[in-house]
């Protein structure tokens, strides 16, 4: 259907072609076709790319950029083409404020997944204030959530709020091992992790779990200095979690390596 919209050309319903393109990536959730790759990703970014003000191009930017996230990159194309359209996209919304929480996390997804190979990412992150951007986004996140729990009480479903942190979380773990240059700026970073491990690490131990393997990275990053790692609280985070009283506790187990 993709196909046959698409050799329409002038007679092409763009908005159809948008809601296909949409369907196929959230519903394939994999690695697409060099023909399909080509329809489907400038398709999606054009429809991202739309600053009009309302609620329902709103959603619909928030769902295109939600089905980018999900094509995964093909290496046999050249992916630079594609990172003016998302730059323009998250400076947009640095300057606007446009972008729903969820939408401006896969923006930068998309980027982060696209380009983390590329030489010029360290240089766009900067450009872009990646650090500076997450540590206020994690910052307000943790504010939207409840993450206190009466004892006895079972565990309700995650809030959206819940999963855009773990969105964000999940894409930390090459950043922190492999990030060469550190900065005031990478310690309130690091202060957010922290932040947000002590609130979760009772009720939510997904999300706690995720702040200690980066802040574990981080550690055995050895362009971090230890006054980092000490000003940060990581030391004390790492610390709170080997001296927990359960012995086989999940967390403890996997990162008694800090240690050393």
């Amino acid at each position: 259907m993709i196909f046959e919209e698409k050799k329409k050309e002038e007679e092409m319903n763009e908005k159809f072609l948008t809601d296909l393109c949409e369907c196929f990536a959230l519903l394939d959730e994999g690695f697409i076709t060099f023909e399909l790759h080509f329809i489907c990703v400038p398709c999606l970014l054009k429809a991202a790319s739309d600053k009009e003000e309302t609620e329902e191009v709103q959603k619909d930017v928030e769902m295109a950029l939600l089905a980018l996230c999900c094509i995964e990159e093909n290496q046999g194309i050249g992916e630079e083409q594609f990172l003016n359209e998302i730059k323009e996209i998250i400076r947009h919304h640095q300057k606007h404020r446009n972008l729903t929480q969820l939408a401006y996390q896969s923006a930068w997804q998309f980027m982060m997944d696209r380009f983390f190979r590329d030489t010029k990412l360290e240089e766009v992150l900067n450009e872009l204030q990646f650090v500076r951007e997450t540590a206020k986004e994690l910052d307000a996140l943790m504010k939207c959530v409840d993450w206190k729990k009466e004892k006895g009480e079972k565990r309700r479903k995650d809030t959206k709020e819940e999963l855009i942190v773990l969105r964000w979380l999940q894409k930390f773990e090459y950043f922190f091992r492999m990030r060469e240059l550190w900065d005031e700026e990478y310690v309130g970073l690091l202060s957010s992790f922290v932040g947000l491990f002590r609130a979760s690490r009772d009720n939510y131990r997904g999300i706690s779990k995720l702040c200690i393997e980066s802040l574990d990275f981080s550690a055995s990053n050895r362009a971090v200095k230890v006054e980092d790692l000490l000003k940060g609280g990581t030391i004390d985070a790492v610390l709170q979690v080997i001296l927990r009283p359960i012995l086989d506790d999940e967390i403890t187990f996997e990162n008694c390596s800090v240690t050393a």
